[in-house]
């Protein structure tokens, strides 16, 4: 198959009628990296942080010919050091049948294109440090390794310790 025409491929905004849809595609994403396990998250909670009253994050959906062939889900993010907006690609997901069509960054150039509309000048995201691949396709788009930053996290127990331990700066 060759690639589909722009007019072939349908951007549109992710809505709560596509909550199954994201979700399996994230589960998927969790199996393709090798980490079906980490992914907790049940469509519910998609509905939730997602659709609900204070939606955390967005999602594009790509189509062609009326199916499901990815998705970004995204949110804004700030920096202080540049005193402007910016996007966080938390996932990119293209279904297999469409690898190598530029789905993945027709997808990645909206969700940019939507920032800068907003006055936003980058975008960030984190990738697997075993997923090769993704490396190589980000560094083909000019999404180059940051060699002066790190990704820390807590989370889970350690987190809400952590939350609810004592110098949080809050009187008792």
């Amino acid at each position: 198959m060759t690639d589909p025409a722009p007019s072939d491929v349908l951007l549109r905004p992710g809505g709560i009628e596509d909550v199954e849809t994201i979700h399996a595609a994230i589960l998927k994403l969790g199996t393709h990296i090798g980490a079906p396990e980490e992914i907790i998250s049940t469509a519910d909670d998609l509905r939730t942080y997602g659709f609900g009253e204070k939606p955390a994050f967005s999602t594009l959906i790509a189509e062609v010919a009326g199916e499901f062939a990815g998705l970004c889900l995204h949110f804004p993010i700030f920096s202080t050091w540049m005193g402007r907006p910016g996007v966080y690609v938390q996932d990119l997901y293209v279904e297999d049948r469409f690898r190598g069509r530029k789905i993945g960054e027709r997808l990645l150039r909206r969700v940019a294109a939507e920032c800068s509309k907003e006055g936003g000048v980058y975008l960030r995201l984190s990738v697997d440090t075993d997923n090769e691949g993704a490396k190589a396709f980000y560094e083909r788009l000019g999404i180059a390794w940051s060699s002066y930053e790190q990704t820390q996290k807590i989370i889970g127990e350690a987190f809400f310790a952590f939350a609810d331990g004592l110098g949080n700066g809050e009187q008792e």
